[in-house]
């Protein structure tokens, strides 16, 4: 047909399309501009018609080119005509048979080659009339309503994802199996899985699942559902920054349109995310290392047809939203993704993982305490010097998550760059020097390496080659340790799902392990000889460092990663490598700032907790042994080793590290004794001090999202001495004032007040004794009275979770002298069914709650049931209980399965005899911290 007729033969699809789509376009057929007729506008969108067979999938080609320009001529007119700025339309061309795009991007216009009218290209014609009519913001409302686990289309792909994995896991020794292994014990490094995941907190994870149409029944299913979590997240936030990337600086940066995925056939689709999950996308932007052959790529090994419709269905989606909404405010860009993840997972299991949301307003207080001039005062004063520092400053997240803390201080820097004029191509080349971040967390690394990226998106054009974002998946407290056997002497050991990979220590240094690493990558990938790979690695040490121990080190970790690469499980692991000895090659940094995890010693994974008891005792952070340990006084948080271990190896001398840590540490006599001496130890033999500078309590004002802890900000200084009084600030809310997670910091200032107190230890004469605070009057007046106590403090009896069953309430006594009792089951952790019972009187005593004492008053309002031995400080013997007290243990036994998957229980009254056979050292419903004293 002619051009006439073609219109007549398409415009009514669009219009019933419109019609079905609910999208009520302002739809003006051969509309007259100042530029000339075009053939339809609607709202916003330009469509100009050709004869079929006029156009042709080739930019140069000259009527291909011409009909563009009348587009692009007609969008100015619509544009002037209407006020419309020229980012918020679109033209397409189209002749039955090709159809091409144009949009306004970065003050050019940008033409992406026509391609041939498939089913893909048609979609994305119609995404674009329902898109330039609504105008979809990326924002993180938006992202959730689209997104969540609630709508179709996420559902579907985590299903399809769900199901590809399981299919995967049935071959152990699989890449995706590999890939899933070395995840969890990526993920597990910090986390019990089955304290996280499993027993009593499996219900939260099965409702969530349940959303998203999965039924999840054991720990495993769960572990393999948040890996899939994990991986749609990830695709997301992958897909999201090519759309950034793509449509607000390809036209400077010259990198792959995201419409290529929009409008490709399934082959060129599954070849093109190949490209984005390799990295090779971002490279092509000049960006190395955004994506390294993450553990979240396993999904195109599992490639079929209904993972691909899941997978366009995201793609899709995300086209349909105008891009000239996503801003790359650095703030804007941080709160896209965070607030992103945040709402894909539910607050409970999210805690269950010890992740917790860090308001933006705490991290910009940190700062701040870090260094209050360098983050508030202006740069106009002494010019010269603030030039210097903006250039050499150096920060460092050691537990990163996803970039919060990284942002504010690119954000800063940026602030900084543009008062001082200085040039860009500098600026970029100092953050990127400057501003690191490394984490346990492999998800959190991609999203704190995309945020990064935006936050410097305005700079990259200025780039003077490749960059690479300095965010690294590594542990800042147990670094790569030298091997100690005849074997492994001299090398570092990384643990992989694959075996140790053992690095010969000499080439772990800043100048050669990076070096090191690319070359092992690109002989992996050429299939390049053994025996040049090690002339290569030769030439980079040179002959004098060359040894023969070096060369047997060298060639088992390359025949080793040979081998894999031939097997198909290639493309990961020499960038593990790279990523993990971070900590060992960045040097030095003047500010260590963030939030670390906050996780207790009994609830560390028992590995993990073994192969860093060592560091514990090497900072002198962990004096106590035996029963001492079990008794409280090693309820110690990984929060105060990463402060030593970062502050040791990571911070300059007179640099400052600050931190959201656990007021804990100030108050507790024995957890916190250790950590008080506020010096760095190796072994007992002094290294550096590490004097406190101020404090921050904030324990009054909960600041984390439903989470009572007890939040605190410290900042240490390495090579002062301590001198007391420190600087203790209390926070406090004001009367009738609210605030939220997503206040600013001066909100959160306006609805709060501060006393400036001071804090000392409680006994001069020990520095490591708990922290007395108060005003320098009340201060003077204790060390008056102070003096050695008539009393002393216990904890009481921790039931390790299970006050549901061991704290009762006395219904009646009976004549038979048996008590009717009934379990108090509200606001318990652990749930359990509410029962009577008569119980024998004997082991029931009065139970005195915080809430129950007063000044001058203590009135017991329950009664607890204690089945402990106060000298073995075990539960009493089985057989004992059940001659004595039959009742009672009855009682305990409907409970029992929940009292043996408490963590405490598990921890502290299991082990392994002689044949390597776990065992139980106490009966079940045994506590720890429970003693003589608790019966008084």
């Amino acid at each position: 047909p002619n051009e006439a007729k073609f219109r007549k033969l398409f415009e009514p699809l669009i219009e019933q399309f419109c019609k079905d789509v609910r999208v009520n376009p302002q739809s003006e057929p051969e509309y007259t501009l100042a530029t000339g007729r075009a053939d339809a506008v609607f709202s916003r969108l330009v469509i100009e018609y050709e004869r079929p067979g006029k156009l042709r999938p080739n930019l140069t080609h000259k009527a291909t080119a011409e009909s563009l320009e009348q587009v692009k001529r007609h969008l100015q007119g619509l544009a002037q005509q209407h006020q419309h700025k020229h980012d918020r339309l679109g033209g397409v061309i189209f002749d039955g048979k090709i159809i091409g795009f144009i949009r306004y991007v970065h003050d050019r216009w940008l033409e992406d080659t026509p391609s041939e009218a498939n089913v893909h290209a048609l979609a994305r014609f119609l995404s674009w009339l329902a898109g330039l009519s609504s105008g979809i913001a990326l924002t993180p409302e938006n992202l959730f309503r689209d997104f969540s686990l609630e709508q179709r289309r996420s559902s579907e792909i985590v299903q399809r994802l769900f199901q590809a994995l399981n299919k995967k896991l049935a071959f152990s020794n699989g890449l995706v199996a590999r890939l899933y292994q070395q995840w969890r014990i990526f993920f597990s490094e910090a986390i019990d899985y089955s304290e996280a995941l499993g027993g009593r907190k499996l219900p939260a994870l099965k409702a969530w699942a349940a959303r998203a149409g999965l039924a999840i029944s054991s720990k495993e299913q769960g572990e393999q559902f948040f890996f899939v979590l994990h991986t749609y997240f990830a695709l997301l936030v992958k897909l999201l920054a090519w759309l950034a990337l793509s449509r607000h600086m390809g036209g400077k940066l010259g990198g792959p349109s995201f419409a290529a995925l929009a409008t490709a056939d399934s082959e060129k689709l599954c070849q093109q995310l190949t490209g984005m999950e390799s990295g090779g996308i971002f490279r092509l932007f000049g960006i190395s290392n955004l994506l390294e052959g993450d553990f979240f790529s396993w999904y195109l090994h599992a490639w079929d047809h209904d993972l691909e419709s899941a997978v366009r269905a995201i793609i899709q989606q995300l086209d349909q939203y105008d891009p000239t909404t996503l801003s790359i405010v650095p703030e804007e860009t941080r709160d896209l993704f965070k607030h992103l993840y945040h709402r894909l997972l539910p607050r409970e299991i999210r805690h269950n993982l010890g992740e917790y949301y860090t308001p933006d307003w705490l991290a910009e207080l940190v700062l701040r305490r870090a260094d209050e001039e360098f983050f508030t005062q202006s740069p106009h004063d002494h010019e010269l010097l603030w030039r210097q520092r903006l250039l050499q400053t150096r920060f460092l997240d050691p537990a990163c998550g996803s970039g919060t803390f990284l942002v504010l201080v690119i954000s800063r820097l940026l602030e900084i760059a543009s008062a001082l004029r200085v040039r860009e191509s500098e600026v970029l080349e100092a953050i990127l020097r400057n501003v690191v971040g490394f984490d346990l967390n492999p998800l959190a690394v991609l999203t704190a390496r995309v945020n990064y990226l935006l936050a410097i998106a305005g700079l990259l054009e200025h780039r003077r080659g490749e960059i690479s974002i300095p965010v690294y998946l590594a542990d800042s407290v147990r670094t790569p340790a030298l091997g100690e056997d005849l074997h492994t002497q001299g090398a570092y050991q990384f643990p992989t799902a694959i075996g140790s990979l053992e690095v010969p220590a000499v080439l772990c240094t800043p100048e050669r392990f990076d070096r090191f690493c690319t070359q092992l990558e690109e002989a992996l990938n050429c299939n390049l000889p053994t025996d040049k790979f090690l002339q290569e690695t030769r030439s980079l040490l040179g002959n004098d460092l060359w040894e023969e121990r070096t060369e047997r080190l060298v060639r088992e970790l390359y025949d080793h990663l040979s081998a894999l690469h031939k097997g198909g499980l290639n493309g990961l692991w020499a960038r593990l490598l790279k990523n993990n000895f971070a900590p060992l090659t960045v040097g030095q940094f003047h500010y260590v700032v963030g939030n670390p995890p906050w996780i207790n010693w009994e609830n560390l994974p028992d590995n993990y907790r073994q192969a860093i008891k060592p560091l514990w005792i090497r900072y002198g952070l962990f004096p106590h042994g035996g029963m001492d340990t079990i008794l409280g006084k090693g309820k110690k948080d990984i929060s105060m080793l990463m402060t030593f271990t970062v502050a040791d190896r990571l911070l300059r001398s007179d640099g400052k590290l600050a931190f959201v840590i656990t007021q804990s540490v100030f108050k507790t006599r024995g957890a916190g004794q250790g950590f008080r001496q506020f010096q760095i130890m190796h072994d007992g033999r002094w290294v550096a001090d590490l004097a406190p500078v101020h404090v921050d309590d904030m324990v009054k004002l909960n600041p984390f999202e439903g989470a009572a802890n007890r939040t605190a900000v410290l900042v240490l200084q390495k090579g002062k001495p301590t001198s007391y009084p420190v600087p203790y600030t209390v926070w406090q809310k004001n009367q009738g004032q609210r605030f939220t997670c997503d206040s600013t910091l001066s909100e959160v200032e306006t609805a709060t007040r501060r006393r400036k107190l001071l804090a000392q230890p409680v006994d001069q004469n020990d520095r490591t004794s708990p922290w007395l605070t108060g005003s320098e009057a009340t201060l003077q007046a204790l060390r008056r009275v102070l003096g050695p106590s008539d009393y002393q403090a216990h904890e009481g009896a921790n039931t390790g979770g299970a006050n549901a069953v061991y704290w009762l309430q006395v219904v009646e006594k009976r004549p038979d002298g048996l008590l009717v009792v009934r379990n108090l089951t509200e606001g318990a952790k652990i749930r359990v069914p509410q029962v009577t019972e008569c119980l024998e009187p004997d082991l029931i005593y009065p139970l005195l709650r915080g809430r129950d004492v007063q000044r001058w008053r203590a009135e017991p309002s329950a009664y607890i049931l204690m089945v402990q031995d106060p000298v073995t400080r075990r539960g009493l013997d089985q057989n004992t209980l059940q001659r004595q007290y039959p009742r009672t243990l009855a009682y305990l036994q409907q409970f029992e399965s929940v009292l043996r998957a408490r963590a405490a229980f598990r921890r502290y009254f299991t082990g392994k005899d002689k044949g390597g056979q776990l065992v139980e050292t106490g009966p079940f419903y045994s506590m720890f911290n429970v003693g003589k004293y608790t019966f008084a």
